[in-house]
Order: C-alpha cells, then structure tokens, then sequence
C-alpha cells in the first residue's frame, strides 16, 4: 500500500531542463510507481525493487545516449523496466521446466547420509586394508577386487595355492580385528565392489 501512497503523493517537482537532471529527483520522482509497475508482472515486491534499481543504474550509465528530457528518461525507465520483469518471469518459465525435467532438484536427505556413511566405511575398509603386510595385501586386492582365483593368484606371484590361502585367511583374521564387527560384516556382504577399479 505504501508504494501506492507513493505514487500517489508525489507532488510533481521534478524540472524538465536537460541541465538539471538530477539522478536523487528522478528516483524519488519515479521509483515507487516503476516499483508498483513491475510488481503487475512479478509479484515479488523485493525482486520488483531489484529491477527497478537496476534500470536506474542502467539509466545513469547510459545517460549519454538518452535523450536528456523528461519523456524519454520516463520511457526509458519504463522500457527497461518492463524488459526486466518479462526476462525475470521467462527466467523463472525456464527454472521451472526444468525442475518438472529433472525432478527434484536437491537430492532427499536419507541418499544424501546414505551417501556419507557409504563414503566413511568405505574410508574405515581402505584404510584397514592398506594396513595390511605387503603380501597379505597384493593377495588380498586380487583376490576380492580383482575377483582373481586362487590358482591365478598363486600362478601370478609364483607361490603355492596353499600359501595363498593361509594368506587371504591371515588377511581377513587381521581385516577382524582392525574393523568393527559391523565394518567387517560390511566388508565381507559388499565383496568390496567400491575397490575395484
């Protein structure tokens, strides 16, 4: 209701000599009612003062190329301010196509924790198994990330299939004990697929 007031009791006092121009009486002359004509097309009382500020600023920076009289500064003003609520509502067509193309923009809370406990366990069990002895480690990588068999782990390092075994069994003894039982539990039902690479 105030900008109306505004609009409405505004005494004309504004001088419309090229020379006495001035920017504070050109605001104070036309804010209100360019606030209250961008708000028919927004409806959004701070965005509608947004854009009218804006095309003051626009106005002063490009005083030289308006003509410095009344009616041209009014319709610049009003140009410039209609042009802005019309690309502010394009703007808002176009933000709201594709929230209804994507869904819903911000990911739902329970993947979002999902997604940082999966990160922390995944951290717990990297960094358990990098503790590891060398050769316990190498057979262990083989062996559940590389889904390699004993025979080809055997082959490949050059060793028995049973050192193999007594080596991947070690390894996961020592994974028990580095882990929480649910860590371990996770370990073992995940196959470790997030080290595969």
């Amino acid at each position: 209701m105030s900008i109306v007031k505004g609009i409405f009791g505004q005494k004309n006092n504004a001088t419309t000599s090229a020379e006495n121009v001035d920017l504070d009486v050109l605001f104070k002359e036309y804010y209100d009612r360019l606030v209250y004509f961008s708000l028919q097309f927004i409806k959004d009382k701070d965005q509608a003062e947004d854009i009218v500020q804006d095309a003051f600023i626009k106005y002063w920076n490009q005083r030289e190329s308006v003509v410095q009289d009344k009616i041209a500064i009014k319709n610049f003003l009003y140009s410039t301010v209609r042009n802005a609520s019309l690309n502010t509502i394009r703007h808002g067509k176009v933000i709201e196509a594709y929230i209804q193309q994507q869904g819903n923009t911000e990911p739902e809370e329970a993947p979002v924790i999902e997604a940082i406990i999966t990160a922390e366990a995944v951290a717990e069990i990297h960094a358990a198994l990098h503790s590891l002895p060398e050769s316990h480690r190498t057979i262990s990588i083989m062996g559940y990330f590389d889904g390699k068999k004993n025979q080809e782990i055997a082959d490949e390092l050059d060793m028995s299939v049973n050192t193999v075994k007594k080596q991947k069994q070690r390894a996961l003894e020592l994974m028990r004990v580095k882990l929480s039982p649910e860590m371990f539990t996770a370990f073992i039902a995940i196959g470790l697929s997030f080290f595969k690479r």
